[in-house]
């Protein structure tokens, strides 16, 4: 399963910043439209790492995991 994310990307003089809508904390800034959908990809992709991480530290040893959906 492929997930996917909604990113919001604008120029803004020499610069491109982008923000991530599902994930607070997700923005970046990089000098090209190219490089900054990249450089997102990559934190999103820490993001979720460090969330995930986070969560199960936070459950302890005694724990159940589920997939949920979420319908738009």
């Amino acid at each position: 399963m492929k997930n996917e994310y909604t990113a919001v990307l604008k120029q803004e003089g020499d610069w491109w910043v982008g923000w991530v809508e599902e994930v607070p904390g997700v923005n970046c800034q990089e000098r090209t439209y190219e490089t900054l959908k990249e450089t997102l990809s990559v934190t999103l992709k820490e993001a979720l790492e460090f969330n995930r991480l986070e969560a199960l530290t936070a459950a302890g040893s005694e724990y159940r995991e589920e997939k949920i959906a979420v319908s738009p």
